[in-house]
């Protein structure tokens, strides 16, 4: 049976870890809003890009544009799995998820799969399970530029331009709300080509050629994708840490509010005893 000293301690305890993981759930929740505004802000641009790129790819009789290599579509042979994951840990069971979610996507691969893994959860998670690694990306930061996951998009754009590759696939926790983050997998090359309806099937006229105008967006479809899922996994992790460590906060203060309440009880059954003691004595000495 612990003492009161004992408890009173472990309340200490509890009560500099309700601190702790409070001031982690506010910080979380101030990075949190920012990089809900850079999702917010760049799905637009993210969406509108695919549009087009599956608009060209779709266009009828346009030899040159079948031809780009970003375009082509090869028997599978190999695959390449980009996974975007937190660098730390404390944001509940989002990172678990991802794994789980990756774990079975690549077991149900007929095909060699490698995989591109960026931060520290998803590249433990790779080591773990003895997959091909081909490159692992760390400290992005909470708030990185498109410029900085330039090396990246580099490596996808030409692992599938020489043919090293012939699918690939981006994995990462898509933002949803401040409770709710979805992993997902989608297929980021090649690109599907989007479905025409008889008049949009005449064809636009893009100038300077269709040619010149993929040439010029492809790789900056690749570098805007992979950004953007970046920036989602990043808005993901914080809004999962800012609940976890609230949740962790409430808990932490039941369980102080239940050593308050055994400590009481300790402290009265102590009173108590020493009460009769001195009741006890003072029979004695009168009988």
């Amino acid at each position: 049976m612990p003492s009161v000293r004992d408890i009173r301690r472990r309340i200490r305890s509890v009560d500099n870890t309700v601190k702790v993981t409070n001031a982690m759930s506010l910080i979380a929740a101030s990075k949190m809003r920012r990089a809900q505004n850079s999702v917010v802000d760049g799905r637009p641009y993210s969406v509108k890009i695919q549009e087009i790129i599956a608009h060209l790819a779709a266009q009828p009789s346009d030899d040159e544009a079948a031809a780009q290599p970003l375009l082509a579509i090869r028997p599978v042979e190999n695959i390449t799995v980009l996974m975007i994951s937190p660098d730390r840990g404390l944001c509940g069971g989002m990172h678990a998820n991802l794994n789980r979610q990756v774990g079975n996507f690549i077991l149900a691969q007929s095909a060699p799969v490698q995989a591109i893994a960026v931060g520290r959860k998803g590249r433990e998670f790779m080591a773990r399970t003895n997959q091909d690694l081909k490159a692992t990306f760390t400290d992005l930061g909470e708030t990185p530029l498109l410029v900085d996951t330039h090396a990246i998009s580099h490596i996808i754009i030409d692992s599938y331009r020489d043919g090293e590759v012939d699918e690939v696939y981006l994995a990462y926790t898509k933002f949803v709300s401040t409770m709710s983050q979805e992993p997902v997998i989608e297929k980021l090359l090649p690109i599907a080509p989007a479905e025409l309806t008889s008049s949009e099937s005449v064809g636009y006229i893009y100038e300077p050629s269709n040619l010149a105008v993929l040439q010029d967006l492809l790789p900056r479809f690749i570098e805007m994708q992979v950004y953007h899922a970046i920036l989602e996994s990043i808005a993901s992790e914080q809004s999962a840490r800012m609940v976890a460590m609230r949740a962790a906060t409430d808990n932490a203060s039941e369980l102080a509010e239940d050593l308050t309440l055994v400590m009481n009880k300790l402290r009265q059954e102590s009173i108590t005893n020493e009460l009769l003691d001195l009741i006890g004595g003072q029979i004695a000495r009168d009988g």
